[in-house]
């Protein structure tokens, strides 16, 4: 699938009140590589003018699961990349974890982007920390 038709699977509406800051969180899970099943991805952003809708995160995590990625790191990469192209967020984390087999307990990713100049201590410090 390409960049372009996968990013096209996150629908987005209006924002009710562009004024606030506040949090947006959307968690799924997928079976997308050998060795680490399955993988949680638990993405939370505080939007700007657009929000995500929730059913289209769930066909565009059915998407990231039919591609063979080669890390969790770039399947990582990839998601906050393409939430970030279509959302536009103030700020936006994504997180990963799988657990592994073989003797790897939990492998975990967690990557976060912002506006330029965007930042609202208060709000961040309230999320729960890793």
């Amino acid at each position: 699938m390409d960049v372009l038709a996968r990013r096209a699977l996150i629908a987005t509406g209006s924002n009710p009140d562009t004024r606030l800051d506040y949090v947006i969180g959307l968690e799924g899970s997928i079976d997308a590589a050998e060795n680490i099943v399955p993988i949680v991805i638990n993405l939370r952003y505080i939007p700007d003018k657009v929000i995500v809708e929730p059913t289209s995160f769930s066909r565009y995590l059915e998407a990231l699961a039919s591609i063979n990625w080669p890390s969790l790191e770039e399947l990582a990469v990839t998601l906050l990349s393409d939430v970030s192209n279509e959302v536009i967020a103030r700020w936006v984390h994504v997180s990963l974890s799988a657990q592994a087999r073989q003797g790897l307990h939990t492998h975990m990713v967690m990557l976060e982007d912002r506006q330029p100049k965007w930042d609202n201590p208060q709000i961040l410090s309230r999320l729960k920390k890793l």
